[in-house]
């Protein structure tokens, strides 16, 4: 295969995953990385460096739509955000001398759980009554609706920090933007309504996705190559999906989304198993 086919290919998928990442929450990764492992046998680490760069642009593409139209809350984000990029940085450092299939299977795990997620019946009611540490820290916002400003509260502040933690580890060792695990945080964890929950995880991807990427970067898992098509392709995939979600109920989309990442999961862990990373 020549590089312009190669490049092409490569476009094509990033615009998916931009698109699938921007309406879901979870990050680019999801997609690109069993897309250059498993079709195109990149070494996975050089997979993850792309899929870093990759949830950087579709965080960048989507959030910037988002917050103009007041839904993410960016006070929250910033204040998470110190836990996803604590853990990621961690996390880059441990992949450097985790084996390649332990990673795979890892890998795998984590799709179907994130997979699982895209699913699940979501909290869309706006609490009322918040924790102590939300108003200490002034974390409680609204967000829009067709039927005007919608006030919420928040639960289990501490909780949720926690699980960012979690999830800046597994971003920075699998390269992905472990939306789900920051989509959990937010939506089941700390009670937020899911629009607020998805928009505000989009808006953190980015910002850990940059802190484990810096230490790719320097052990050189980082491809030009690769890295230029994904980011075009991932940036227009991001904008498209930020101006569909107002527009569309993307439930079927999840569904769909959910069985195929299934599949890809369960030949990441076969494949892991076996040694063939």
């Amino acid at each position: 295969m020549n590089i312009l086919i190669f490049s092409l290919i490569l476009l094509a998928g990033a615009y998916v995953a931009g698109l699938l990442g921007s309406l879901t929450g979870l990050g680019g990764g999801v997609i690109l990385i069993p897309l250059l492992t498993l079709v195109f046998h990149v070494d996975i680490r050089y997979a993850i460096g792309v899929a870093l760069l990759a949830s950087i642009a579709n965080s960048s593409g989507a959030a910037t739509a988002y917050i103009k139209e007041g839904i993410t809350n960016i006070r929250l984000g910033m204040f998470l955000e110190i836990a996803t990029t604590a853990g990621a940085v961690g996390g880059a450092l441990l992949a450097i001398f985790t084996p390649v299939n332990t990673i795979a299977i890892l890998l795998g795990i984590v799709l179907i759980f994130s997979a699982a997620m895209t699913i699940r019946k979501k909290h869309e009611h706006a609490e009322q009554t918040g924790s102590k540490l939300s108003y200490l820290l002034k974390l409680n916002s609204s967000y829009p609706t067709p039927n005007g400003e919608v006030s919420y509260q928040l639960k289990n502040v501490a909780g949720g920090f926690g699980i960012m933690l979690i999830a800046g580890v597994l971003s920075g060792l699998l390269g992905i933007g472990s939306g789900s695990l920051k989509v959990l945080a937010m939506d089941s964890t700390m009670r937020i309504p899911f629009k607020v929950s998805t928009t505000t995880s989009n808006f953190m991807i980015g910002v850990t996705a940059a802190a484990s990427a810096v230490v790719y970067l320097q052990r050189g898992y980082i491809d030009p190559g690769m890295a230029f098509p994904v980011v075009l392709g991932v940036l227009g995939g991001a904008f498209t999906g930020a101006r569909l979600l107002t527009f569309i109920n993307a439930r079927t989309l999840r569904i769909i989304f959910s069985v195929a990442i299934t599949f890809v999961a369960l030949e990441m862990i076969y494949n892991g198993f076996n040694h063939q990373f």
